[in-house]
């Protein structure tokens, strides 16, 4: 076989290893993506023209949340919030559009205190996304009633409900041992 035949098939080979390398790669990924955002991965290809383009948003969201300084709350203010919430769930019974409102009130100042921008409503779950993907559409969700809440257009089965879904993200960015938390710690400390 001539030397040109043989320099064909070494570069198709390179070619052929190259690619599924390459498929081998976003493969990794996108499960990656799937398995960091869960419900959340589903939620961004749907609203993206292509799975790349979705992708590249979560790979976004990721940069910018390891550019931001989000940090544990003191135990002080953990109980002093702890405390707030309990008052709001039981001014339900009374007043559950004003317990809503202020629900929505709580979890932003939360969000301050850790080192969350409160930017555009948008912007506040895409950042919360990477950290809380288990209870973004809770956010989401809840955030959607407490709109409707505002324009008289929520009922009190639909106020309940965004009252459990803001518990359930309450809760989380009360945590200690957060997800944010655990993945700046050494391996080593997260074990057992």
């Amino acid at each position: 076989m001539p030397t040109w035949a043989w320099i064909v098939i070494a570069i198709a080979a390179v070619v052929i290893v190259g690619a599924i390398a390459w498929s081998a790669y976003k493969s990794r990924r996108r499960r990656g993506l799937q398995q960091r955002f869960g419900d959340e991965y589903d939620r961004a290809l749907a609203d993206a023209p292509s799975r790349r383009e979705a992708e590249a948003h979560l790979n976004e969201r990721e940069k910018r949340r390891d550019e931001l300084h989000i940090r544990p709350l003191e135990p002080s203010s953990r109980d002093r919030y702890a405390s707030q919430w309990q008052n709001t769930q039981a001014a339900f019974v009374d007043d559950p559009e004003a317990a809503v409102a202020d629900a929505d009130r709580l979890i932003q100042q939360v969000m301050r205190e850790r080192g969350y921008p409160l930017d555009d409503f948008e912007q506040r779950a895409n950042d919360l996304s990477v950290d809380h993907p288990d209870v973004i559409s809770n956010y989401r969700a809840a955030h959607d009633i407490s709109r409707a809440n505002d324009r008289n257009n929520a009922s009190t089965e639909d106020l309940r409900t965004a009252m459990v879904h803001y518990r359930a993200l309450f809760a989380e960015l009360l945590e200690t041992g957060s997800a944010e938390t655990r993945q700046t710690e050494p391996a080593e400390t997260r074990q057992g």
